[in-house]
């Protein structure tokens, strides 16, 4: 392509957002708007409950302290963009912020999905080794497990970002989305993205597929374990602390494989009838998702439960 065709990364990018879909910009301004909120007061509860109750410093808590800790920078990188764009149609974003925003959000996602498998194995130990369960997730195993999740996360963040942003880009750099969501940004390169997709796709294999994997080994294993034991009541019991982080991790992995699975070559300007689905899918991820980590995986707990109402009542009779 000519290059007088291409533009300086110094001039930005101009987001889309909703623009095209104007009569949709109040409500999802409003909805996502609420959503970040109980975000933030959901998860910032768990994080200072696990922070100051004793009964909590445990492994499986301390896990759950770092997803709400991630969940919160994740929607934090990428929220206030987004309401934004719905304030400011065909937002203008620089091309230094489009790499920054674009580097938290694809970090907090790969973050994630290590963490997640670390707490499948956390569960693995407890049902199916609960005799090692302390010697096996002491403090020394599980706090480098948990650093390991975001080096890893963050590693791979950087190579993608500085592969998507070496590119140049085409005429006045419009990214159809809310945000620089990777596959967005490749969409308007002006050059071969061949590298992208073959790195994305490795991307996908260690960050999607292994962990997936581990995850449905785990459970294998913690089923059988399950199945063996002789009362209902134990059988229910032991399924109950496995039962909300299944529930996660079908949500935010059946999620990031119907949007990362198959990475996409860019397609001409307007020509996709799936522009609105193709912005939401995303959307859902970002968003609804980290809302409902804490409701599902520990506001629903019992000691969490315990925890708060220990930490109010603390504060009250303080007062």
């Amino acid at each position: 392509m000519d290059r007088s065709n291409w533009t300086s990364p110094v001039m930005g990018f101009v987001l889309l957002g909703l623009s095209a879909h104007p009569k949709l910009v109040n409500t999802f301004f409003v909805f996502i708007l609420l959503i970040y909120l109980v975000i933030l007061l959901g998860n910032g509860v768990l994080i200072l409950v696990t922070i100051l109750d004793s009964y909590l410093h445990t492994p499986m808590y301390f896990f759950l302290g770092n997803l709400s800790f991630l969940d919160i920078c994740y929607t934090t990188s990428s929220v206030p963009l987004i309401l934004d764009s719905f304030l400011t149609p065909r937002k203008t974003i620089p091309f230094s912020a489009c790499a920054v925003q674009m580097f938290l959000s694809f970090a907090m996602g790969a973050t994630e999905c290590v963490l997640l498998g670390m707490m499948a194995f956390d569960r693995y130990v407890a049902i199916c080794k609960p005799l090692r369960y302390p010697e096996i997730m002491s403090k020394s195993a599980y706090v480098p497990m948990a650093a390991g999740s975001w080096v890893a996360g963050s590693s791979t963040a950087m190579v993608q970002t500085s592969l998507a942003m070496r590119l140049p880009f085409c005429g006045d750099n419009i990214i159809n989305h809310f945000t620089c969501e990777i596959l967005a940004v490749l969409k308007v390169a002006c050059a071969d993205i061949s590298i992208n997709v073959i790195s994305m796709v490795v991307a996908n294999v260690i960050f999607l597929g292994i962990p997936v994997l581990f995850i449905s080994f785990s459970y294998v294993f913690i089923i059988a374990t399950i199945l063996r034991i002789p009362s209902a009541e134990g059988r229910k019991k032991a399924f109950s602390t496995c039962s909300a982080h299944l529930t996660v991790v079908i949500i935010f992995y059946g999620t990031l494989f119907f949007m990362y699975g198959k990475p996409k070559s860019k397609d001409p300007l307007g020509t996709d009838e799936q522009d609105l689905s193709d912005k939401l899918i995303p959307l859902f991820y970002g968003v609804v998702t980290p809302m409902l980590n804490p409701i599902i995986y520990s506001l629903r707990n019992k000691d969490v439960k315990a925890a708060v109402r220990k930490v109010l009542f603390r504060k009250h009779f303080a007062q």
